[in-house]
């Protein structure tokens, strides 16, 4: 059977979709803040607009069964999201999202990082995956590699900052390095100590690699980007990490014995914890950002605190924080920047059964968990022959409607 978008025509805040071959054509009346009304299609839940707070998103793609990009960018608008975070440059995704006004990070992978060290090879691919979609598709960063420490490739983590500063160059020649920035998206394994947070500091083995992408992102202006998961400390040591410490509900803290500054979270003490590596490594004026954070909802037997009600615990909160425009102890004039993890479970991707439930979303577009924050995916329509002359008859109805409104 063929999978069809179910389109819709909109007249003001009225939108009329084909739904089954047994209600032909049904209306429902949409609101930002209201609950979507319909005598024959009903919408689950109320869109309601918490997320305008400048959350980002984490839109992965490793799976099979997600809906189209024109469908996941009308999801987006009824969260109000407006940042979004790829882990590729998808030609799909940035056309679905054009004149949208969100803003996309988009990725290169670490595969691709020994090809951008080449002037040429790194001008030619922002001329064909970039700079086609600019400026109707706003792509305000790219991230070079993802984690690339964590691999062990000496040889990736070589080509890292050349790769960063080629790509950052062919920006300038091509006149976009005012709005596209360069950066690398890295995981908390880049530091040997964590705490206290004002201890912090990188792996001796990195020393020298670091030490120049930090220069490199005090020369350009772009953000240190880390993914941190309070969870993988709590499914570690269970016994040891209290859970209501890493999921933001109310605890008695811990408090830096050198700074004595108090946290009452330890996703702000990892955030002040890397402030204090790049400081140690001589720098005071570069911003770090969470490119990834999130809670599965659920996991293997192994896998302590992987369950719904916790990840619901962890965003939940966590979106309430970022709604304060919350800042950490050691930079308190400087709102956390978030991106969470993720939009959708996705369900080709390998490891432990974490890795494939960290989804605010099912891919259908229902919530994992009710954390408040529920937004409305169009549906779908599965195509037979029965029912394609069922869509027949729809559209000499809406060509009627049509007809009559514009006449009325």
């Amino acid at each position: 059977m063929a999978i069809l978008e179910k389109p819709f025509i909109q007249f003001g805040t009225l939108f009329f979709y084909f739904s089954s071959p047994s209600h032909l054509l049904s209306a429902a009346y949409c609101s930002d803040s209201k609950e979507a009304k319909s005598n024959n299609l009903n919408i689950k839940g109320s869109p309601i607009q918490i997320l305008g707070l400048g959350v980002g998103i984490n839109y992965g793609q490793i799976a099979n069964n997600l809906p189209s990009p024109s469908r996941v960018a009308y999801l987006l608008k009824s969260l109000n999201i407006s940042r979004v975070k790829l882990y590729d440059a998808d030609p799909n995704v940035l056309v679905a999202f054009s004149h949208t006004n969100v803003d996309f990070i988009i990725g290169l992978g670490n595969e691709y990082l020994p090809n951008m060290t080449d002037p040429i090879k790194a001008r030619n691919w922002l001329q064909q995956r970039v700079q086609p979609h600019l400026p109707q598709t706003r792509i305000t960063c790219i991230t070079m590699g993802n984690e690339v420490f964590k691999t062990y490739d000496h040889q990736l983590w070589s080509n890292l900052l050349p790769a960063m500063q080629t790509v950052y160059n062919a920006l300038v020649d091509l006149g976009l390095d005012k709005q596209v920035t360069v950066t690398s998206a890295h995981s908390l394994d880049v530091l040997s100590i964590s705490f206290p947070p004002s201890a912090g500091s990188f792996r001796q083995d990195l020393g020298e690699y670091l030490h120049g992408i930090l220069n490199f992102h005090a020369e350009v202006k772009s953000p240190f980007l880390i993914n941190a998961y309070p969870y993988f400390a709590y499914k570690d040591n269970p016994n040891e990490v209290p859970l209501d410490y890493v999921l933001f509900q109310p605890n008695q803290g811990t408090v830096d014995p050198i700074t004595n500054l108090k946290y009452d979270n330890m996703l702000y003490a990892q955030v002040d914890a890397v402030y204090s590596a790049i400081k140690a490594m001589g720098n005071t004026d570069i911003e770090v950002r969470i490119s990834e954070t999130g809670w599965p909802s659920r996991g293997d037997d192994d896998e302590a605190g992987a369950t719904p009600e916790n990840a619901g615990l962890y965003n939940g909160n966590l979106l309430k924080r970022i709604e304060e425009k919350q800042s950490t102890p050691v930079k308190p004039n400087v709102p956390v920047d978030i991106y969470v993890f993720a939009l959708f479970n996705e369900n080709l991707k390998p490891g432990p059964a974490s890795e494939r439930n960290y989804g605010l979303y099912y891919p259908n577009g229902t919530p994992v968990y009710n954390i408040g924050v529920q937004g409305y995916l169009p549906g779908m329509v599965y195509t037979s022959p029965s029912t394609k002359i069922a869509l027949s008859v729809v559209s000499n109805v809406l060509f009627l409607v049509i007809a009559y409104l514009i006449s009325a």
